[in-house]
């Protein structure tokens, strides 16, 4: 049997890469980058140093380097407030084979980051994080990780194949809402359907194909992907490659023309064969096992599932990728071991609108959880979570192509309530909801 699952997971493996890798070709075939210009008016920081970076540029070879630092504060509300600071670093390192002059339609991305200090994510008690720049490459840990090394090939204008250890951040693209928190939203309901995290890890051994129905990515994409339950982005994964936990992911976005301008539509699903912590608990069957002093009976879910779906469109888009548009979210899960049951958000987005700001974006944006509450039977009965649903407003202005600054207000009536347990038998546990919690944040993004 475990043989089996790992002939049919290699044979997937070879068959899997077309999403990504058509987000590689959309990236890479295009001129070479340029990074020469002024002090203040060229693409980074440190240029094109010596004109070696756009030598290298043009041969296929480009280095991405990004510090996003943040700093946030819940003022009122939550269960903690206070400043606190915190960065992350980037590099992403991208190589196009054809480019370099060895052979058409290869891709090689190796990506390394690392985040640092505390974040507050931990002092809203709401389900849905307020930075998601500080949840990679690893929520609560400060490392430098390389969660994402990947190869792509493109066997004809309409097909592709990829293997490696993948950043699933790519998936779920929107115009208005995506990304990993430096540069439009911070909240992640914002960047990527939160609906979706219980089966998708962010970094995995995944192998996959890639399908392009008309040739070019931006009009038509799909991908089937299989990868690793258990991929974290601080280990290598091909420990637990060949265990049986997979996850089988599909993905499709095209573009639309509606009003004559821009938009998206996504749809997408994915199945984990995992066996995940069931959300329904017997405290009766818990409290023998403690009294009588023998491991746990803790109910199990043999797999899980999720479905998700975005749209972006533009309303006003006096020039191709630049204007005002509005998105929408939508994610559900079968909610035996998700809490998130169902996921909705919808929003106004903008991107260079402001005349003479070409480079400045900004957002506005509501989110609903419909939460399956994790809940003890027996002799003790309880739910522990409520339903959660916020807002959120940012601005990232542009001060020069390569330094943006952002200011962020989110108001958000968490999930989380704040227990406590009573002494005796049965004991019983106390509850009391967290105010409503209004977080302020700051961000400023370097571009080297």
């Amino acid at each position: 049997m475990i043989r089996s699952t790992a002939v049919f997971l290699a044979a997937i493996i070879v068959l899997t890469g077309i999403f990504f890798s058509a987000q590689a070709f959309a990236e890479e075939a295009v001129p070479a980058l340029n990074y020469s210009g002024d002090f203040l008016s060229r693409s980074t920081l440190t240029g094109d140093w010596g004109s070696a970076r756009n030598d290298l540029a043009k041969k296929g070879v480009t280095f991405d380097i990004n510090l996003t630092q943040t700093g946030m504060s819940v003022v009122s509300g939550g269960k903690n407030q206070g400043w606190e600071y915190a960065g992350r670093g980037n590099l992403t390192l991208k190589v196009d084979t054809q480019k370099l002059g060895l052979w058409p339609g290869g891709f090689l991305t190796v990506e390394v980051e690392g985040n640092y200090n505390r974040t507050i994510n931990d002092d809203t008690g709401s389900i849905s994080v307020v930075n998601t720049n500080q949840v990679w490459p690893t929520a609560g840990k400060q490392e430098l990780n390389i969660p994402n090394v990947t190869f792509t090939q493109f066997l004809s204008p309409y097909f592709g194949v990829i293997l490696g250890k993948l950043d699933t951040t790519m998936g779920d693209a929107n115009e208005f809402a995506h990304g990993k928190g430096d540069t439009q939203f911070f909240n992640v309901a914002f960047n990527v359907d939160p609906a979706v995290g219980l089966t998708t890890p962010y970094s995995n051994l995944t192998a996959g194909v890639l399908i392009l129905p008309t040739k070019d990515p931006n009009e038509a994409i799909m991908d089937f992907l299989v990868f690793d339950s258990n991929g974290q982005a601080n280990r290598s994964g091909f420990d637990t490659a060949f265990e049986g936990n997979i996850t089988y992911a599909f993905e499709g976005r095209v573009r639309t023309n509606f009003f004559g301008m821009t938009g998206h539509q996504l749809l997408g699903a994915t199945y984990s064969t995992k066996d995940f912590t069931s959300l329904s608990q017997n405290s009766s069957v818990l409290l023998k096992d403690i009294i009588q002093h023998v491991p746990l009976e803790i109910a199990k879910e043999d797999s899980s599932w999720s479905v998700y779906y975005n749209f972006d469109q533009y309303l006003y888009e006096p020039k191709k990728g630049q204007g005002i548009g509005v998105f929408g979210k939508f994610g559900a899960t079968d909610g035996k071991a998700n809490p998130i049951h169902h996921f909705y958000s919808i929003g106004i987005g903008g991107k260079g609108a402001i005349p003479g700001r070409p480079l400045d974006q900004f957002g506005i944006g509501y989110y609903y959880m419909d939460l399956s509450h994790p809940k003890l039977t027996g002799i003790i009965s309880e739910k522990f979570l409520r339903d959660e649903y916020g807002v959120e407003a940012y601005y990232n202005f542009a001060i020069t192509p390569w330094m943006k600054l952002t200011p962020d207000i989110q108001i958000i009536r968490p999930a989380k309530s704040n227990l406590s347990v009573s002494s005796g038998f049965p004991p019983v546990i106390n509850k009391a909801s967290i105010d409503t919690a209004t977080v302020l944040g700051l961000r400023l993004q370097v571009i080297f």
